[in-house]
C-alpha cells in the first residue's frame, strides 16, 4: 500500500528517530490538506497508528513495509479504549519503533492528542507534535463558510457536543457562550442536536439564526445543510445528515450564499452577492 513516486521538495526535513512518537494531524479528509511534515512522517514511520477518519488514500503514502494499526474511535460504535491506545504508543516506542500517531483534523483540537502526549511524556517517551487543519476551520471553508468575517463577528468559539461519557456536555454555559460569541462551531454535536438547540434558544439566540451542518467535510461525500436554529433538529433528521459533521451557528453561515466555491466549480452563479445586506462592496467597508 505505497506510492513510491511521492517525494518531498528539497529541504532539511526532520527525521523520526527510533523510540520517538510523532502525533500528527491528518486534516479534515481531503489528502491535499496534509502538511509536508505529515507526508515526511508517513514516509519514515515504522508503524502508523491511525484514526477512523484517516483515508485509505492518505495511508497509501506510507513508506514501504510500514505497519498500519487501526485505532479509530467513533461515537456509538465499538472502539478501543483511550487508555489502551495511549499505552500501545508507549509500548511501540519502547520497542525502538519510529511511531506515527495519525489523527484526523488537528491532534490538539478535540482529538485526545493532549491526553496521548501527556501519557507518552509521563512514560519517558519523546514526542513531536505536527499540527493539522481542523475540521472546524477547513471543513467549513470547503463549505464556503468563513468562521470569521469583519461584518459578522469578532469572536468564534469552538465547542464539543459531548463529554467523555458521550453524554451532552453539562459544563458548557450556553448563556455565556451566546453572549460572548457571534459564531459557534460545534464538533461531534449531531447526536445531541436537540440539547444544543434548547440550550441556545433558552439563552436567547433567535429562532431564525442561520445554521449550517457540514457532513463528511472536504471529502467527495461532503454534504451541507443550511437551516436555522429553530428548524435545525427537524431538518437534520429530514436530510438524513450523519456524522462526522460540524455544526456552525451564526451569521457567518450566510456567507455561503456568495462563497460556495465548490458550486462555482460546477459552473453555478453565487446565490447572493451581498448576503449580509450591506449595500456596498466589501472593499469599501
Amino acid at each position: 500500500m505505497t506510492e513510491s513516486t511521492l517525494t518531498l521538495p528539497t529541504g532539511d526535513w526532520p527525521e523520526i528517530l527510533p523510540g520517538w512518537v510523532w502525533l500528527c494531524g491528518a486534516g479534515p479528509g481531503d489528502p491535499g490538506l496534509l502538511t509536508l511534515h505529515a507526508i515526511n512522517a508517513l514516509r519514515q514511520a515504522d508503524v502508523i497508528v491511525y484514526d477512523a477518519l484517516v483515508s485509505e488514500h492518505i495511508l497509501s503514502w506510507a513508506g514501504e513495509g510500514a505497519e498500519l494499526i487501526y485505532a479509530g474511535k467513533r461515537g456509538g460504535k465499538p472502539s478501543a479504549k483511550q487508555a489502551d491506545i495511549s499505552l500501545q504508543l508507549v509500548d511501540l516506542s519502547k520497542e525502538g519503533k519510529r511511531v506515527l500517531r495519525l489523527k484526523g483534523g488537528d491532534p490538539f483540537v478535540f482529538g485526545r492528542g493532549g491526553e496521548e502526549a501527556q501519557t507518552l511524556v509521563q512514560h519517558g517517551v519523546p514526542v513531536r507534535i505536527v499540527p493539522g487543519i481542523s475540521a472546524g476551520i477547513g471543513g467549513l471553508a470547503y463549505a464556503g463558510i468563513p468562521v470569521t468575517h469583519r461584518d459578522v463577528n469578532q469572536a468564534v468559539t469552538f465547542v464539543t457536543g459531548h463529554d467523555q461519557t458521550g453524554a451532552p456536555t453539562k459544563s458548557l454555559d450556553w448563556d455565556a457562550l451566546s453572549r460572548a460569541s457571534g459564531v459557534l462551531v460545534i464538533y461531534m454535536g449531531m447526536k445531541h442536536a436537540p440539547h444544543i438547540q434548547k440550550g441556545l434558544l433558552d439563552a436567547g439566540r433567535p429562532l431564525d439564526e442561520p445554521v449550517a451542518v457540514v457532513s463528511q467535510a472536504t471529502t467527495p461525500d461532503q454534504k451541507v445543510l443550511e437551516t436555522t436554529l429553530g428548524d435545525m433538529v427537524e431538518d437534520i433528521a429530514e436530510a438524513a445528515m450523519e456524522p462526522p459533521a460540524i455544526i456552525c451557528i451564526g451569521r457567518s453561515v450566510l456567507m455561503r450564499q456568495v462563497l460556495d466555491w465548490q458550486a462555482m466549480l460546477r459552473g453555478e452563479e453565487p446565490r447572493n452577492l451581498d448576503p449580509l445586506g450591506r449595500g456596498k462592496p466589501a472593499e469599501e467597508r
